[in-house]
This record gives C-alpha cells, structure tokens and sequence, in this order.
C-alpha cells in the first residue's frame, strides 16, 4: 500500500516521485514479539531455582546488553530491573551473582537517560550504597562503577548522595581500597557538587554573580568530611585516571569557595603545594584535559582570593595556558571551555584583562569562533563534524562572554573588539540567536561595550543596536532582562544618541513595569534606567515617566528595604525636578506627594548618602519659582533644613545650605519676605557660625548666603 506526499523515494516508481511505504501490522507485530520473546527469555532465566543457572543468565544477560539500547529498553520494559536489585540484595546470593548484577544495571545506565530514569524509580541507588558496605572490593567497584553511571546523567538528583549522613563517611573511607574505588568516587564526588549560577548617574556596571551550592551546601558537606585532606595525595597516582578525577574534583570543590580554596593553597602532597602540582599539570607536555582542568583550579583560587592575580602563576601560567586552548587547532569543546574559564579569570582584574588581550593575539583569534565551521573545514572525521555542527553555538557564545570580559573596564580593549572584523554585526545576530544562551551572552558582551561614551556615540547608532535589545527585553527570563535593562540603562545615558529612538520605541513603560518587579536587581535596573532617562528630558518625557509609575509606585519605591533602589529613586526625582518650568510644573501637580515623601525620609533612619541626595532634592524644590512656597509654608521641613545645617556631617551641612541658598536669593521675586523668616528661625545665626567652619566648602556657601543679606 502507497501513501503518496512525504519525502521517501520509491524504488518503484520514477526517480522525481516520492511517497512512502505503509507498514504491514501484522509483520510489525511478529517483529515485536519475536525481539520481546528473546528479550523475555532473559528475564524468565532471573527466576530459575537453581542459583548457577541464574548466575548463567545474568552474564548472558550482560553480553547480551552491551551496546545494544534497545535490548536494554526491552528488558527494562519486562522488568529485570527489579528483579537484579532484589538478587544483588539478597544475602544468600553469591558475591559473583551481585557484583555480576551490579554490573548489568550499570551497563542499562549506560543506555538512555529514560533507562536512568527507570532506575531511579526502582529505588536503585538506596541498593547500591547499601552493597558498598559488603566486605568484597569487586563488588564493591562494581557498585561504585554503576553508581558513578548513574550519577554523571543529567536526570540524577544530586542531593540523592546526601539524604543519609554516612554515605560520604563512607566512600571517604572506601578511597583507600583501590585506584577503582578511587577514580569512581572522585568522578561522583565532582558530579554531585553542583553549583547554581551570579552609583550615580552614569554606566551600569553588572552586579558580579553570586554563586552558592544548590540545596545544601555540597561543598561544605564534602569539605568537612575531609575531602581536601582524603583526596590531595591521589594527584599524584601512578593512574592517569585517578589523576585527573581527583583535579576534576577540586575544580568543582574549590569555585567560587574561599574556605576550600585558602586551605588548597596550603597543602602539600609529597613535600609539593598543591598550587605548584597544578602548575607542572599545566605543562604543555600533559595531556589537554589535565592542562585545562589545572587552569580551572588555579583560576577558582585566584577568584576566590587564595591566589594573588599578579602571582606569577597566573600571569605567566594560567592565562597563557587559557589563550592556547582558545586557538584553533583545538578541538570545539576545549577552545569553549578555555574561553569561558579566561572569561571567568580576568572577569573583575583590570591588569589580567589588558596582559590577556595582548596575548597570542586573542582579540583576533576570537574572531575565528564566529567563522565555525569554515566552508573548507580541516575535520576529516564525520562524526566529529556532525557534533561540531550541532555544537558551533557554543564557540559564539563563548566567545561573546570572553570578549565582554576583555572589554569591562579599558576603553582600548574595547575599541580594539569593535573594530575586530564585523563584531557590532556579529553581536546584532547574536541577540537574536534561537539559543537563549547565546543571546544571553551576546547582551553581556553589548553590555560591557557600551561603557565606552565614544562607542554610544558611533558603533552602537551606527548598528542601531537598540532594535533587537528592545526586542530582548519582550518576556524574557529574569536573567536576561537583569543584563539587557543594564546595558539599556547606558544607551539612556544624555549623550547616547539611542536615547531618543528607545523613547519612541515605549521603553518608558516596559521600565515602569520592571520597577514593580520582585527581582530587586530589575527593580534597581528598571529605575536606574528611568534616572537616566529623566535627565535633561523635556518636561513631557517627564510627565510620562511620573504618569508611568504612578504615585503610589513611586512611595512603594521610597520604602524600599534596598538602600540601591531608593537611591535610584531619589535620584529619578533629582533628574525629574530639574530646570525651574518642570520643577514648578511636578510640584503643582506632586507637590503634596513629594513632600510627604521627602519628610519620611529625612525623619527616617537613612544612610548619609540617602539623606544627603534627599536634601538636594529639597534644594532642587528651593530652585523652582513658585515651588519654593511648600517649603517655606512647611514649617516642618524648614526645621529639618535647619537641623541638618547644624548636622556634624560636611555633605548634609551643605545640602541644607543649597536649600537656604536657593530659598534666600535675592534677585527673585518675595526674596524679602522669605530671608525674614528665615532670619527668624535663627538660621543667619548658623550662618555666621558656619563661616567660620575650617572647611572650605562650607565657609565659602556660608559667605555667599550671607551676602544676600546684605545686598
């Protein structure tokens, strides 16, 4: 039967003819029983009664087995898992029949993540910990063999290792039996020590990320179970094996963990530091896998300051060793890892960033990592190809991350990437990438460019990369909009010439939303841009943004817990009640608000800085033509003015002068009437008193003040 329209050709037709066959069901259902009828036969062996019989099937079953994913899905569906769990904790079963059915179910682990999964639901781990306790070491690798198997897939739990307190006792205790156990429990070890993943007007700098242990503390927990200690002399096995699991282990025990890290450069194996065994791992002679996993253990002690950044093993080994593994005679998976890991050295060190971007020439061999593969690919192997293929995003994503690494703080590096060759273009396409990752990394890349004031006025019109970063910004996750409303924050800097198409393009309201926000770093971004936005705008774009927010989300943003979005706010209002038309215009309309709101904060337990940048709001106010008068008929707020002239801190002294001053100018209209009251309330007093002050600052605005007095 011919079902004509999907793309299989027809042996039996003409060649430009396509159609498909339709699968007899009956011969479909005798291939069926006749593979689950082979498949079966396995699993009845399981129940014979004679124990050498059971053991026969059971390696049958394992020869069986390997390689062959859809006899370990069949005999998974027939339920031999339950039954090999039940022989391998059977007490009467021979120490050959369980480590032989420890050996089948870690072959069935090796299958599918589905096969993990079914034995995850037969309680298989609880079984195998339970048989580490038998006195047999074959069986014991054996177990640990399959559990090591089930631990790398990605659908274990990790906290699985440590719902019972002795287990890690335990396997500490086992490292002593042999390089076996050694090399597994280390592999399990790094596998279950999984980590979760990261002021005034002007650029937006990240927050850096703040990674800690997911669910309980893994790291602590194997520390303190004496890892360091039980671990440290396997970096010098005779097994290459053992080696590298036992540095794998520390890379993921030491990231991001100052306690792990301060002990690790104190140790010595053999009469060696640790530091200096990961230096000679390094040697261009070792292995790649060594020399990366080395570089990565360096690099978590550097970050977590256990290691000086200006150590010579860092500056003359570590970094060096990152940049080759980024060139491209490595293969796809090194040159990612390496990139990622420099990215992660240099991240927050000015001097690491500018030696990087000099070495090996690493801007322009960057550049290579957007070019995978060329059409012309020196890959013979088809495989390796096919992987690359699907792989290839990870390069660009790798590379943007360590491109905005080089770029953070030097204007030079960053000039130097810009001009690399189409890299506005390259990050253009990056944020549009089907792969979340690679937009995510792109926009840090954007983010870490557009510190530079010379690029926002050039490159980023000239790419308009405000398009498709508004576009990022549309229901994105929180860790994407945390970095794009950064980066969106710079391109609102005044003299960004992004500003105004950003405006027309309805940020106003995305940012008020993202203001409202229980992600704090959104609420901080979200205002921060708002900030920016509102300064030196017209008194529309004003308005807009204060009809945007609306009053009762401006309070909610005045008594905020975070000191870093009341500041924001503070300052938005700053910005806002700017040039005396708007100030007059807010004031008649906010006015009540507004003081109310200015009056808790000065009456608040705040900050210095928090009551500062209050009082420079109230000395905004002061400016204005007709909103001076809700100051001078508050009586309340001109006793705090006069408190805070009289504060024993020099910046809320002159705040309160700037209100004094502006309230007191005598070119403008009722200046009379007001330095009367002003008089009054004892402030030329103060004045005279703070004419006196030894600093210079104040003694000067104090004269100035006065002066108007006397004019």
């Amino acid at each position: 039967m011919l079902k004509h329209g999907v793309n299989s050709l027809c042996r039996c037709c003409p060649a430009v003819t396509y159609c498909t066959f339709e699968y007899d069901p009956v011969v479909w259902l005798l291939s069926c029983l006749e593979v689950t009828a082979s498949s079966r036969h396995y699993v009845d062996r399981l129940f014979d009664l004679d124990p050498q019989k059971v053991l026969q099937g059971v390696i049958d079953m394992k020869n069986a087995v390997i390689g062959n994913n859809k006899q370990k899905a069949n005999l998974i569906v027939l339920g031999a898992v339950p039954r090999l769990l039940y022989l391998l904790q059977q007490e009467t079963s021979s120490t050959e029949l369980r480590t032989e059915c420890a050996v089948v179910l870690g072959s069935l682990a090796m299958g599918t993540e589905n096969n993990v999964k079914s034995l995850l639901d037969c309680h298989i781990i609880p079984a195998l910990l339970q048989g580490l306790l038998s006195p047999d070491l074959k069986f014991i690798e054996a177990c640990l063999r399959c559990l090591r198997t089930i631990f790398i897939s990605p659908v274990t739990p990790e906290d699985l290792l440590y719902t019972d307190a002795t287990v890690i006792s335990h396997l500490m205790a086992l490292l002593s039996r042999s390089r076996y156990t050694q090399e597994y429990i280390c592999q399990i070890f790094s596998h279950c020590c999984k980590l979760q993943h990261w002021h005034s007007c002007g650029f937006k700098s990240l927050p850096q990320p703040l990674l800690c242990a997911n669910g309980p503390d893994h790291q602590t927990i194997l520390f303190n179970h004496g890892a360091v200690q039980n671990i440290a002399h396997l970096l010098v096995s005779t097994s290459y094996k053992v080696r590298m699991q036992a540095l794998k282990c520390f890379s993921v025990l030491a990231f991001e963990n100052p306690q792990v890290s301060m002990t690790l450069v104190n140790v010595s194996v053999d009469g060696e530091l640790l530091p200096q065994i990961f230096v000679k791992m390094l040697q261009r002679d070792k292995p790649i896998e060594m020399q990366l996993t080395s570089a990565k253990c360096l690099t978590s002690m550097c970050r977590a300051g256990a290691i000086r950044t200006d150590d010579s093993c860092i500056v003359l080994k570590t970094l060096p060793c990152l940049v080759r593994m980024c060139s491209k005679e490595r293969l796809l998976e090194e040159r990612v890892e390496g990139a990622e890991t420099l990215a992660y050295l240099i991240e927050t060190d000015v001097e690491l960033q500018r030696i990087a971007s000099i070495t090996d020439h690493l801007i322009v061999m960057l550049a290579d990592y957007f070019k995978y593969p060329s059409s012309v690919s020196a890959i013979t192997d088809i495989k390796r190809l096919d992987h690359d293929l699907k792989h290839a995003h990870e390069l660009r994503q790798a590379a943007f991350k360590l491109y905005a690494s080089l770029g953070a703080n030097d204007e030079d590096i960053r000039k130097k990437i810009i001009e690399t060759e189409n890299m506005m273009d390259r990050i253009v396409n990056g944020l549009s990438e089907s792969s979340i990752k690679v937009r995510l990394a792109a926009v840090r890349c954007l983010h870490s460019l557009s510190r530079s004031v010379q690029q926002l006025r050039t490159s980023f019109q000239d790419h308009a990369v405000w398009k498709p970063l508004m576009k990022v910004l549309q229901n994105a996750p929180n860790e994407m909009l945390v970095v794009a409303s950064s980066t969106l924050c710079n391109l609102l800097l005044e003299f960004s010439p992004s500003k105004e198409p950003i405006l027309e393009s309805g940020a106003i309201e995305l940012l008020c939303s993202l203001t409202q926000s229980e992600n704090l770093a959104l609420r901080v971004n979200g205002i921060w841009a708002l900030m920016n936005m509102a300064f030196q705008a017209e008194q529309k774009i004003k308005s807009d943004i204060l009809r945007g927010l609306s009053t009762e989300q401006l309070f909610q943003l005045l008594s905020d817990s975070d000191v870093n979005v009341l500041m924001k706010t503070l300052g938005l209002l700053r910005n806002l009640l700017s040039t005396r038309p708007h100030i007059d215009h807010i004031m008649s309309t906010h006015g009540k608000q507004i003081m109310q709101a200015v009056t808790l904060i000065l009456e608040g337990e705040h900050n210095i800085e928090v009551k500062e940048q209050t009082l420079c709001i109230l000395a905004n106010i002061a400016d204005g033509t007709t909103a001076k008068e809700l100051i001078m008929t508050n009586d309340d707020i001109l006793q705090k003015i006069k408190y805070y002239m009289s504060h024993s801190n020099a910046k809320l002294q002159l705040a309160a002068m700037f209100c004094i001053s502006n309230l007191i100018w005598n070119e403008e209209e009722g200046s009379q009437e007001r330095q009367d009251k002003l008089r009054d309330m004892g402030i030329v007093d103060i004045l005279h008193k703070l004419s006196q002050s030894s600093d210079p600052n104040l003694c000067d605005k104090a004269k100035t003040a006065l002066q108007q007095y006397l004019a």
